[in-house]
């Protein structure tokens, strides 16, 4: 009789930002365009836990993926901020073992979710920053860097070009930040040990000044991972702060036994709105329960159920 227990069943979600996504202005090209880098993505990361790797391993494929397509706000596609610059941010959790790491302000990292890893698993620390995170990623010869203009991109530098005209013209711009960004990339996992992970990174806001940092590399609030759930955030990251999203969703589940869908709901459709902020999440549980929730008009992003079923989206189905 072979009693060797069967490995159990995995599953990815993954997204690549939440904002006003309007149809009429995404043409058909970069609509198609879109899908493809999401669904390669969902391969990287699924890839590793198909052949038993581990969620964090998974985790981190993905969102390298992300990192490397022009098209979201993360890695190659990140936005500029008021300098003409790209400062970007990323963190990484691993569920059962609460380990944590994260990168802010980095201007010359390739894939910032490697070198938030990297501050996990070979440093003391959670969170580096700026030119400390760069100190850090000189002591790793598997971290790659680039200069600065390796994160730029055309579409991203008209982004700037329109938020200073804006400002320029309406001095109120700078303050009403809602639905003028794309934001933020992320990813949750479940491997066949059962284990979740989370990551996140992004490119931060378009024209964002003064070392501004948003939620994604703040534990808690733009990522967690636990022994129940793992959730990644995207949206207008003040926000995400203030309601410490990604653990208050964690801790509806763990404390008031709220389903993984009820919870997400109740903060990214009640709590960051009643605030005034917008944005969405990812959510996945130890069961495989998927979840994506947003109050925008669109969230990329892209799925593989335990049973093997994926699909990608960018609207409301």
């Amino acid at each position: 009789m072979n009693t060797k227990s069967q490995p159990r069943p995995v599953a990815l979600v993954i997204h690549g930002g939440a904002g006003v996504i309007e149809r009429d202005m995404l043409g058909a090209e970069d609509e198609r365009a879109i899908h493809a880098d999401l669904g390669k993505a969902l391969d990287a990361g699924h890839a590793v836990l198909d052949r038993g790797g581990s969620a964090l391993d998974a985790v981190e494929a993905a969102v390298r993926a992300l990192e490397d397509s022009p098209r979201f706000n993360a890695g190659h596609g990140a936005v500029f901020d008021a300098d003409g610059r790209h400062e970007l941010d990323a963190s990484v959790m691993e569920g059962h073992t609460r380990r944590a790491g994260a990168v802010a302000g980095v201007t010359s990292i390739r894939n910032p979710v490697s070198l938030a890893r990297a501050v996990m698993e070979h440093s003391p620390h959670v969170l580096l920053v700026g030119a400390g995170a760069k100190d850090f990623a000189d002591t790793r010869s598997d971290i790659e860097q680039v200069p600065n203009a390796y994160f730029d991109t055309p579409h991203r530098r008209r982004e700037l070009e329109q938020a200073q005209a804006r400002e320029r013209a309406d001095a109120d711009a700078a303050e009403n930040l809602k639905g003028k960004y794309f934001g933020t990339v992320g990813a949750v996992a479940l491997d066949a040990d059962g284990h979740i992970a989370t990551a996140t990174s992004t490119g931060g806001m378009t024209n964002k000044r003064w070392g501004r940092v948003g939620d994604t590399p703040l534990v808690g609030a733009g990522t967690w991972a636990d022994e129940r759930c793992g959730i990644s955030g995207t949206g207008w990251g003040e926000f995400f702060i203030r309601c410490a999203v990604a653990h208050d969703i964690a801790a509806r589940v763990a404390y008031r036994g709220d389903t993984l869908q009820a919870a997400t709901d109740a903060v990214i459709l009640g709590a960051v709105p009643d605030l005034g902020g917008d944005g969405g999440a990812i959510a996945l549980d130890r069961d495989g329960n998927i979840v994506m929730s947003f109050n925008t008009s669109g969230m990329y992003r892209g799925w593989v159920r335990p049973d093997g079923t994926r699909g990608t989206a960018i609207f409301r189905e």
